[in-house]
């Protein structure tokens, strides 16, 4: 293969004009003759830069509304063809094809037609054909030929050349790798488009692609490479999050702020969670982020400690300072003030990321899982349960504050490991038992929390007294709820469907419970 190959020839077609003059010039100033289409041309052109319009070049006109202009033998032919091959050489001086060293095409911009919402027809005018075509011919071809998919790539290019006189081979096989990364992500976003405009959910072939957002130092362990990749959903979060401050980010940092952030997004009140390896230790609503933020940490502050904080509404203050009273790994909310900015700047290994917006818990989506030899895929648990969706099955219907209780309980044992058990108390979590094999482990695990959280504040008893209880599924015995009874609460929240239900609410019934079945459950492995 050839190492150095000098530009003598090149063709620009792209849809975002950004360094394009800059680098047109570069190339004009060292003698390279540049084709191009279109906007890409009169950009060119405006700005003084020689350009051959492909047409001319070709000897054939663009046709059906542009959708053939570079689908032509003396374009491919000049992309494809061997410069060590003398059959090919021959050919092309037989058919006057001139060889093109370098091709920078990035393709109509499909996913950003679909992002803002346009229409089917208008989608489909945006499908690429001849960009693709191009840039997998060049890919191909990379012995002779640098492709150029993005604007970030100009630079490098521009610095080789003035280096080497050309292009290296190790730089144009490292573009055809990014090349056909390019053209596969796109390929994949026309395919799910398709799918949705078809509703289906699971089609034959499941393409997806991310971009990489950044290499990280290990993943759960040290010993384990990880890298953080974005889907461009949109959907706010980790992946639109800013960094205002702190150390960089590890796989763990991100899964547990994951975490945290959707399930803060449950709530419509003010709302902070606390996390600890992906589960919440705390939770709470209140009339202001500060007070949520102290009933949050009342639930378990000892696992609060080196935790993941996430908050529903703009960060203030007030809350920041109680925050930032103890060791926080991450921070994450929608936005922040200038005053609570500062306060936590303090803190200089604290993450702070204001993602913009807060993630519809609503909204539908998939979600992924690999396993070995491939990957589980499911609908994102987007199920709420509301006050007109519960069943009472006891002979004491819950109160009203109760009931209250009961919906916040079952929102955030959404966002617990299962076995799932939450007690909850004034809109606050006041036991949490999460990942247990027994869910009644699980409600005694909890309780116990409740209890040492109560020890800590020094009050006389634990805080599950007078709770009510969340249990993600079933229960398959009566165990469970007695031993969430034996904790001191007066109400139930589950959704039923055991073949012992009626077992369970006659130990409710004996036991003064209140109980309420939802009919839907949130495993969450």
């Amino acid at each position: 293969m050839t190492d150095t190959v000098a530009i003598r020839r090149a063709l620009l077609s792209v849809s975002d004009k950004t360094g394009l003059v800059e680098f047109g010039r570069f190339l004009a100033g060292r003698g390279v003759e540049i084709l191009s289409t279109g906007g890409t041309a009169k950009a060119l052109r405006e700005a003084g830069v020689a350009v051959v319009e492909v047409s001319d070049h070709t000897g054939f006109p663009e046709i059906l509304d542009g959708r053939v202009k570079t689908l032509v033998p003396q374009i491919h032919g000049g992309i494809l063809g061997r410069r060590d091959l003398p059959a090919h050489q021959a050919q092309m001086a037989e058919h006057r094809i001139a060889p093109i060293d370098l091709v920078a095409v990035d393709l109509y911009p499909f996913e950003a037609t679909v992002a803002r919402g346009g229409s089917f027809e208008d989608c489909i005018e945006n499908i690429d054909i001849g960009g693709p075509a191009m840039i997998r011919s060049a890919a191909k071809n990379h012995a002779h030929v640098a492709v150029l998919t993005g604007t970030a790539q100009y630079d490098a290019v521009r610095a080789e050349v003035e280096a080497s006189g050309g292009t290296t081979l190790a730089l144009r096989r490292r573009l055809a790798a990014e090349a056909y990364a390019r053209t596969a992500a796109y390929d994949a976003a026309i395919a799910g488009w398709f799918a949705r405009q078809n509703e289906v959910e699971f089609p034959p072939r499941l393409a997806f692609a991310g971009t990489l957002r950044q290499t990280l130092r290990y993943g759960e362990n040290p010993h384990q490479r990880a890298a953080f990749y974005v889907d461009g959903s949109g959907r706010p979060g980790i992946a639109t999050a800013a960094q205002v401050q702190g150390k960089e980010l590890s796989y763990n940092n991100l899964n547990d702020t994951d975490a945290a952030f959707e399930c803060v997004a449950e709530f419509e009140e003010p709302a902070i969670v606390i996390v600890k390896h992906a589960n919440p230790c705390g939770v709470a609503t209140a009339a202001s982020l500060a007070a949520a933020w102290d009933a949050a940490l009342r639930c378990d502050p000892v696992s609060a400690f080196g935790g993941i904080v996430a908050a529903n509404r703009p960060l203030d203050a007030a809350a920041a300072e109680r925050i930032a009273a103890i060791f926080t790994e991450v921070i994450i909310a929608p936005d922040a003030d200038e005053a609570a900015k500062a306060i936590l700047a303090r803190k200089k290994n604290l993450r702070l990321l204001l993602t913009g917006g807060v993630p519809d818990p609503a909204a539908p989506g998939t979600t992924f899982r690999s396993v070995a030899g491939g990957f589980l895929a499911q609908s994102r648990d987007a199920g709420r349960v509301a006050l007109d969706g519960l069943k009472v099955v006891t002979k004491r219907a819950p109160s009203e504050a109760e009931l209250r209780d009961l919906l916040f309980a079952f929102r955030v044992c959404k966002h617990v490991k299962s076995n799932a058990i939450v007690y909850a108390k004034g809109g606050a979590t006041v036991g949490v038992g999460a990942g247990q094999m027994s869910r009644v482990d699980s409600a005694r695990i909890a309780a116990w929390k409740g209890e040492e959280a109560a020890r800590a504040a020094g009050l006389p008893e634990g805080l599950t007294k007078g709770s009510v209880v969340a249990s993600d599924a079933f229960f398959p015995f009566a165990d469970g709820l007695l031993a969430a009874a034996a904790a001191g609460a007066t109400a139930v929240i589950q959704p039923g469907g055991s073949i012992r239900d009626n077992e369970v609410i006659a130990a409710a019934d004996e036991a003064g419970l209140a109980m309420v079945l939802t009919g839907m459950r949130h495993f969450r492995h």
